[in-house]
């Protein structure tokens, strides 16, 4: 059963809520250091895209010490205008001075399960793992789509089951494709995830993730428990939720 009570703030505008998770990622980034590098999940969307480009003007990040990760792709080369990696790369990656060895994508060219077994070890091998086995992440950035899905945790898909693998190839009949994402157990180890939703499309699927229950969208079911999570979202995102949330 997800968390009915989430910690949303509620901004004025789209670009309020890119400043204010700006804010938040500058923070966690500037405790980078060579002994604790910190470990930063990138996701696709128009949201992200847009905080990006302003997280690649901020001056005096340690980007030698921060490692940059991916919680999904699609099944597309890293050129391909549907890659989120590519994206990334155009808006952030690109335009900052961090070692290609800190980067870390997914390889949406090659088999999605060869790919998700290889980005799963990758992780191993560079992300100090919880008791559970679970990668702890610094920061996961995450974006909500139409239909509630997270990352490539879309409705009635097998990786919703997922309790143990960290990274699996998904198959999505609803968009007749397969995707590589992460899992909930490894969303839900991280230190901080922040979800950002903007837009009156996104109001109804924040409504049923607020109102909860057995059939709640899976987005419902990220709740970092050792953790922090954030939601932060413009007015239209939360025309359908109660006056009682928190209004910045």
């Amino acid at each position: 059963m997800p968390n009915q009570k989430l910690p949303i703030s509620v901004f004025d505008s789209s670009a309020d809520v890119e400043r204010a998770a700006l804010d938040l990622v500058r923070s966690i980034l500037a405790g980078a250091s060579k002994d604790e590098p910190v470990h930063i999940v990138l996701a696709g969307g128009s949201t992200p895209r847009n905080l990006y480009e302003r997280l690649a003007e901020v001056e005096n990040v340690p980007w030698d010490n921060v490692h940059v990760w991916f919680g999904d792709e699609r099944t597309v080369p890293p050129d391909h205008e549907d890659s989120n990696f590519g994206m990334a790369h155009e808006h952030l990656l690109s335009r900052i001075d961090i070692p290609a060895e800190n980067i870390h994508r997914m390889r949406g060219e090659d088999d999605p399960a060869v790919a998700a077994r290889d980005y799963s070890a990758e992780i191993e091998e560079h992300v100090h793992l919880r008791p559970s086995g679970m990668p702890e992440f610094n920061l996961i950035i995450l974006g909500l789509g139409e239909d509630g899905h997270t990352a490539s945790l879309f409705p009635d898909t097998q990786a919703l089951n997922a309790t143990t693998e960290v990274v699996v190839a998904n198959e999505v009949p609803q968009e007749d494709t397969t995707r590589i994402t992460l899992t909930n157990p490894a969303l839900n180890a991280a230190d901080h995830v922040v979800f950002l939703a903007t837009g009156e499309s996104k109001a109804e699927p924040l409504a049923a993730i607020v109102e909860g229950g057995d059939d709640a969208p899976p987005a419902a079911f990220v709740n970092p428990v050792p953790g922090e999570l954030h939601w932060y979202v413009d007015r239209a995102a939360a025309s359908r939720l109660g006056r009682d949330q928190d209004s910045t």
